[in-house]
């Protein structure tokens, strides 16, 4: 019943109607919570785009909810990097409710809507609750400080996953990466550094390489491509793995970069 009723209100939508929720829909929210304002800084057109998105969503939860889920999953695992506080999501269903109760007077619809974007509400509160890391946290400040305070409480086996793997559900995020993409390269660096420290106990000794590789095996090309600067400390770490000597002496970063990237030996130089 519901869904039938949510798919004849927004295929009746008229042009006027859909440009009116879009802009009433932060309007509304803005009333209801003004500190909202200070995570809505996009263009007009990408607040439009995002206000038919939730629409689109409230439809397809009711037509293919398992798919749904792990779509929002992975959106909310975005939102911990964005740092949305979980209080706002209540605010924005409540505003959005009042916007459609205005263009129907379908109680079916309406209630049909308040049950979709409520349940897309509580998945992505609950994914950022549970992804919301003092690691991610940490990122969030770009604070190399804050990372490496965050990082200590973690025992010596744990520390590789809690900087390489946030998992909720199906979904993951990788802390390392998403500091990468939102420019936080103070955390970067200091994550890099502590993956590859050689730590030990009584019974083994920890050092990340492996695992920063089988989680990123492409992290050598993608320091290249979008965070050139990291490379001296990842190869500074990889050093101590360099087993192979010349001349008496280990392999230089120069030359390792070379052999990870698979460019021909006759091309390397001699460094000064």
């Amino acid at each position: 019943v519901h869904e039938k009723a949510i798919e004849r209100f927004i295929v009746g939508l008229s042009e006027e109607s859909i440009g009116f929720l879009r802009r009433e829909v932060y309007k509304r929210f803005f009333q209801l919570a003004p500190a909202g304002q200070d995570h809505f800084k996009q263009s007009t057109t990408r607040l439009h785009f995002i206000a038919d998105k939730i629409i689109e969503m409230t439809v397809e939860m009711y037509k293919q909810p398992k798919r749904m889920v792990e779509d929002i999953s992975a959106l909310g695992l975005r939102h911990v990097g964005y740092a949305i506080p979980t209080e706002l999501f209540s605010p924005f269903v409540s505003g959005a409710v009042d916007v459609v109760r205005l263009l129907t007077t379908d109680g079916n619809a309406e209630e049909a809507f308040r049950w979709s974007l409520t349940l897309v509400s509580k998945i992505l509160v609950r994914t950022i609750l549970e992804g919301s890391t003092v690691v991610m946290k940490a990122v969030n400040t770009n604070s190399d400080k804050a990372l490496r305070k965050a990082i200590s409480v973690a025992p010596r086996g744990r520390r590789a996953t809690d900087l390489l793997n946030i998992t909720v559900g199906t979904q993951s995020i990788s802390p390392l990466y998403w500091s990468i993409e939102s420019g936080s390269l103070n955390c970067a660096k200091a994550m890099i550094e502590d993956l590859l420290t050689i730590r030990a106990d009584r019974d083994n000794y920890y050092y990340g390489c492996d695992a920063l590789f089988n989680r990123h095996p492409e992290a050598i090309h993608r320091l290249c491509v979008d965070a050139p600067t990291l490379l001296p400390a990842l190869l500074d770490g990889l050093v101590w793995r360099s087993r192979i000597a010349t001349g008496g002496r280990a392999l230089e970063q120069a030359e390792i970069t070379m052999m990870l990237l698979h460019i021909p030996k006759a091309s390397i130089k001699p460094l000064k």
